[in-house]
């Protein structure tokens, strides 16, 4: 079993940036995909980032390309999510997730593992 837990949410006006880590304990040997997905509410859980631990390749939900970078420190088993020119509509709790298989998937239902999730809220 892989523990996540989230940290570096919090306020911030629209065009700011925030960034948002993830530190993985107990099996973290299964831990080849890491990423982010976020939840507005009201809405569905949706697919932001992932990146895969063996070979670095990075996926991003067209929404915020150019925005946001996901990055992974293998030693420290974290994952990061830099956030920049943050909108209103990037307002939602943003939960990290892992998954054992190598492809990594944008689909929520792939990741077995799940963090508490952090909030951010960016005002207009």
């Amino acid at each position: 079993q892989v523990q996540l837990v989230e940290s570096g949410g919090g306020l911030v006006q629209a065009g700011g940036s925030l960034r948002l880590s993830c530190v993985a304990s107990g099996r973290t040997f299964s831990t080849a995909c890491m990423g982010w997905f976020r939840q507005a509410p009201g809405k569905e859980r949706e697919f932001v980032a992932t990146i895969n631990k063996n070979d670095g390749r990075t996926s991003y939900a067209d929404s915020v390309k150019g925005r946001f970078t996901i990055s992974r420190d293998n030693a420290q088993n974290t994952v990061y999510l830099q956030m920049n020119s943050l909108k209103p509509e990037d307002t939602a709790i943003f939960y990290c997730a892992a998954s054992q298989r190598n492809y990594c998937y944008t689909q929520a239902k792939m990741y077995g593992s799940w963090g508490q999730g952090t909030q951010v809220t960016v005002s207009s």
